[in-house]
């Protein structure tokens, strides 16, 4: 893959996660939305699909990876040249603050109705519903695991097209958020979590809650041990390779 490429794919793709996924939360949370009160259910369905079509749109460049976590087991594991890492990486960041900035003039007067702080930083990055680092770090780990071995996983799919695989990870997404989704907000993405929350404590919005910068770490480190731990496991058995 050419590095150039690669990295623009996963620039403009991420962008586009964030602009949609985060856009979701920020149309059901936000006062004066006319979706506001739509629920976790729009929401999460909302984030499968904001995988989904950038999926289809950069698979063929970069293989739509958009997440930090799955580049770094991808290239643990030989599935990309270790090389390309840092481009992957860039344009993922680059992209999750592009599309938080996006999501955030999109509803610039929607941010200023809205008195609760918390809900405001929920529109960028996650938090846990119940703050305990050790079990939050195992969420993060677990979900990530999960969507990075299912991933491997569609490869034993025999004769399956590209597009029905995108598919198939809008229902890992889907499937991981319903299921997991209350404990801490599933990230399972370091890019999803770090670059929003940048960008959340650097744009000037009044109200704002605190950008939580003590759990942080937990969205970043706890994917990419969730996603290390997958390609590794999926090696173990030898009817998967």
């Amino acid at each position: 893959m050419n590095a150039t490429t690669c990295f623009l794919a996963e620039l403009v793709g991420t962008a586009m996660l964030i602009l949609l996924g985060n856009g979701v939360v920020a149309n059901v949370l936000l006062e004066k939305s006319g979706m506001k009160g739509g629920g976790t259910v729009q929401i999460t369905f909302g984030w499968g699909l904001a995988v989904l079509l950038p999926a289809f749109i950069f698979g063929a460049a970069s293989g739509a990876h958009f997440n930090p976590a799955l580049t770094i087991a991808l290239a643990a594991d030989g599935t990309i040249a270790p090389r390309l890492v840092g481009w992957y990486i860039s344009g993922q960041m680059l992209g999750a603050m592009l599309g938080a900035t996006l999501v955030w003039a999109l509803f610039y007067k929607h941010f200023a109705a809205t008195p609760d702080g918390a809900v405001k930083r929920a529109c960028f990055c996650t938090a846990p519903s119940v703050p305990y680092l050790p079990c939050n770090f195992l969420s993060e780990a677990v979900g990530t695991f999960v969507l990075v071995f299912a991933i491997k996983g569609i490869a034993q799919v025999p004769g399956i097209a590209g597009g029905v695989g995108y598919l198939l990870v809008f229902g890992i997404i889907v499937s991981i958020g319903m299921s997991l989704g209350g404990l801490t907000g599933y990230a399972i993405n370091p890019a999803r979590d770090l670059g929003p929350r940048i960008m959340y404590a650097l744009l000037p919005m009044a109200g704002k809650a605190h950008a939580n910068w003590r759990y942080s770490w937990v969205p970043v480190a706890g994917p990419i041990t969730g996603a290390l731990a997958a390609v590794w496991l999926y090696k173990v058995f030898p009817w998967l390779t």
